[in-house]
């Protein structure tokens, strides 16, 4: 794994068409080592950083993008409806990237001093592992599970509780490469090749120049700060995990169009009905789930802010996943036997957009809650 190099020339425009094509041809010829060796291959990987991806919200003086939200969203969905695992990991590497902005500037420096192309797992939610004050920095150890693309990166942003019990903080650390160990644990139904590992610290130092908190994540970093920096970490949140459930979805659609519509004069009237039942009803909803993604991403990237508004953007993108899961669920029910084979693009669909939208942060009930919290204190 090399280390990124200093790049001191201007940054290239936010996410090009034609570099993310460059990442989904690269995921295309590699759809089957994803799933062998659960996580990307070393092509992807660098496709995605030539795309811009890890630089995307990397704050503008020191080399990064600082990108909008529906640059993003198209960028992932793309990429999504051929490979949805290297679109994961390659949203989430830009998403970190906006998390780590939020450390004292020290700390900045030291993560994209030299290029602003720097790969960051993270393993945040929730806290976990332990840290005890330690002179002018923190101790931390413990185990930290599922990291995306953790055998990739540089950096990891790792989270546990501090503080006095009755006034618990959620404290965040970045840990050079050189103090974790990665864990074989990613076994997953679906996002195999998302390499979701679990990570182990072992009593490594943190100095405080590398660590801040969640609420710092809600605060802008200051008013002359890029827009992607001035709205709190949840307007966005669930965003970054539903894109890729959208592409998977509209791949999956792609893939049962091709495979189940020529073979419907065939099915008995019956099976016809459920199969065109299935394809009116799932293409209306991931139709809907774009639309409702888009305007999730407007608002994060326009929009004036309010709890109302955080609160109705994580319920937008929780509905949109739901609906992408549904439809690819009736989909795959509807396809008959043949799409249950090992090597149909279909099943490998639905078992990705099964697994994607089932991250907590995607939850319904959670963003239902939320939501009706922020119209009864409204």
């Amino acid at each position: 794994m090399k280390a990124p190099v200093a790049n001191t020339a201007a940054p290239p425009p936010a996410l090009p068409a034609d570099a993310i094509g460059r990442v989904v041809d690269a995921a295309r010829r590699d759809l089957a080592g994803v799933e062998d060796r659960r996580r990307l291959g070393p092509e992807a990987v660098a496709a995605v950083v030539a795309a811009g991806f890890p630089r995307h919200f990397v704050p503008r003086e020191l080399g990064g993008t600082a990108g909008t939200f529906a640059e993003l969203l198209g960028a992932s969905a793309e990429i999504a409806r051929t490979c949805p695992s290297t679109a994961w990991c390659a949203i989430l590497f830009a998403a970190h990237g906006r998390l780590a902005a939020y450390l004292p500037e020290e700390g900045r420096k030291e993560l994209w001093g030299a290029s602003p192309d720097v790969l960051i797992a993270t393993s945040i939610m929730p806290p976990q592992g332990e840290a005890v004050r330690d002179g002018d920095g923190w101790r931390i150890r413990g185990r930290w599970d599922t990291a995306s693309g953790v055998d990739h990166a540089y950096w990891l942003l790792l989270a546990t509780r501090t503080g006095p019990a009755d006034r618990p903080e959620h404290r965040i650390f970045a840990v050079p490469r050189s103090d974790w160990t990665v864990l074989d644990t990613w076994r997953s139904l679906g996002m195999r090749g998302t390499g979701s590992n679990a990570v182990e610290v072992a009593g490594a130092f943190v100095p405080d120049r590398l660590s801040c908190t969640l609420a710092d994540l809600q605060r802008p970093l200051g008013v002359d700060a890029a827009r992607c920096h001035r709205v709190p970490v949840h307007l966005a949140g669930a965003l970054m995990f539903a894109a890729p459930v959208l592409g998977a979805a509209e791949g999956a659609f792609d893939a049962w169009r091709s495979a189940v519509t020529p073979r419907l004069p065939a099915l008995s009237p019956a099976r016809r009905a459920e199969a065109e039942l299935a394809l009116g009803e799932g293409s209306a909803r991931i139709a809907a789930a774009r639309l409702l993604l888009e305007r999730v991403a407007e608002r994060a990237d326009r929009a004036e802010v309010t709890p109302l508004l955080v609160a109705e953007n994580r319920r937008d993108a929780a509905m949109a996943a739901a609906w992408c899961a549904e439809a690819v669920d009736r989909l795959f029910r509807a396809a008959g036997s043949q799409v249950q084979r090992e090597d149909s693009p279909i099943q490998r669909y639905w078992r990705d957009v099964t697994t994607a939208a089932s991250h907590g942060v995607l939850g319904p009930a959670a963003a239902a809650a939320d939501y009706a919290a922020a119209v009864l204190d409204g």
